[in-house]
């Protein structure tokens, strides 16, 4: 998004425009952006065999998925719910890596019947998937690499007291099991979480999984999952993908000759690729002061967005209807029955009832986290691509929400 002539666009489309065709609240997503993040990516690591799996749990919508995919992305889902949309969206299954976490067996089996890839985080899967597939089924094993990184402690994936992956701690366990049942252990996994600035944190990791990877005769990947940064306020620092790559294809390159052949280096970026493509817009319902704050009371809530008050996550404000107009402060707030800030003491250009209201950043972890606290509707999504604004999924009704609701003759 940006401001052309006092106006704020995407794609050269005034957002206001896409407001009144669609409502608020809203989000727009821009598709050329998402492209432009891919391409990035995969340009930065250029010298190698690299495999980039989209974390689809950050933005599910299939018209984002189908976008990806053209682009020659695969998937990486946690759900066997979100493999069945990525099918329906024209991945393979052979595309898309199937990591789910504390989930019973048959999930699993249902994976494979699918014919997902799968990548196994703790010893009880393990052992039941080698007593099932023995050498017949290859998966991958995640592990725990004990490395605190992210950029607050509900993203942050390896650290010791994380549910995810089995220790590197327990490799001993792992390689009997493995050895016993004949499992082809095609890939190994480690994500430590996001947020991640530091080069040097996906250095530490290669150096602890090339170590590790000498005990596996049969690879064909390592996966280094995500947790690339991007720029929330002005002036953040964000991983330079560019200067990770070279610095982690050289390592790679060097690994793999001491290997004696060449692997698949893969990555799960959600954030990294939609995140700074979408906006969320929603709309000035009051201006409440009080003798410590003025507040702009909007039209949607933690309902449709969660992460500023699940993550302290900051989200950039704009107020799109008065882009040149003098600034105050205000605390945003949403219109859900409980605490539920968007931001707090803001420096917005006067704000005054029925103004829209922008939030950036919102590609990512949004819509995907909305739910419909207070019996309230989740809203609709748009895509934007190639100077046209598509609607990619309709505004809920209070219909939906009854949809599955069943009353009973209660005597």
């Amino acid at each position: 998004m940006e401001l052309k002539d006092n106006v704020y666009q995407i794609q050269n489309i005034p957002v206001q425009e896409i407001v009144r065709e669609f409502g608020t609240p809203l989000y727009i997503y821009d598709g050329n952006r998402i492209e432009k993040q891919y391409n990035q990516l995969k340009n930065a690591f250029a010298g190698i065999k690299v495999n980039i799996k989209y974390a689809m749990k950050s933005l599910s919508n299939p018209a984002i998925l189908t976008l990806l995919q053209k682009q020659g992305s695969g998937l990486d889902v946690v759900s066997l719910n979100e493999a069945r949309i990525g099918l329906d969206a024209g991945f393979e299954p052979h595309d898309i890596l199937f990591t789910p976490n504390c989930v019973a067996f048959n999930e699993i089996v249902k994976g494979v019947e699918l014919g997902l890839k799968i990548n196994i985080d703790n010893i009880s899967i393990l052992e039941q998937f080698g007593n099932k597939y023995h050498d017949t089924v290859p998966c991958s094993i995640r592990l725990n690499p004990h490395i605190m990184a992210g950029g607050n402690a509900k993203i942050s994936t390896g650290h010791l007291d994380s549910k995810f992956g089995i220790s590197i701690y327990q490799l001993p366990h792992i390689l009997r099991i493995v050895k016993t049942y004949g499992i082809r252990v095609a890939g190994l996994h480690i994500h430590t979480g996001s947020d991640i600035l530091d080069s040097e944190v996906f250095l530490k990791m290669a150096d602890i999984l090339f170590g590790i990877s000498r005990d596996f005769n049969d690879l064909e990947f390592i996966d280094f999952g995500s947790g690339f940064k991007v720029a929330y306020k002005a002036g953040d620092i964000t991983t330079n993908v560019y200067d990770l790559g070279l610095k982690l294809s050289e390592a790679f390159k060097e690994f793999c000759g001491q290997y004696g052949r060449e692997l698949e280096m893969w990555f799960e970026p959600g954030k990294y690729l939609v995140s700074e493509s979408g906006i969320f817009v929603v709309q000035a319902n009051i201006i409440k002061t009080t003798p410590a704050t003025a507040f702009v009371g909007v039209n949607s809530g933690l309902n449709h967005l969660i992460r500023p008050m699940m993550y302290d996550a900051y989200h950039d404000i704009i107020n799109i209807s008065n882009p040149n107009g003098i600034q105050r402060v205000y605390t945003v707030v949403g219109y859900i029955c409980e605490t539920d800030t968007f931001g707090t003491d803001r420096k917005l250009h006067e704000v005054k009832e029925g103004d829209l209201l922008v939030m950036k950043n919102a590609g990512a972890y949004g819509f995907s986290m909305a739910s419909n606290y207070n019996s309230r509707e989740r809203p609709a999504e748009v895509l934007i691509y190639n100077g046209k604004a598509h609607l990619i999924r309709r505004r809920e009704t209070f219909e939906d929400i009854l949809n599955t609701v069943v009353v009973p003759q209660l005597d």
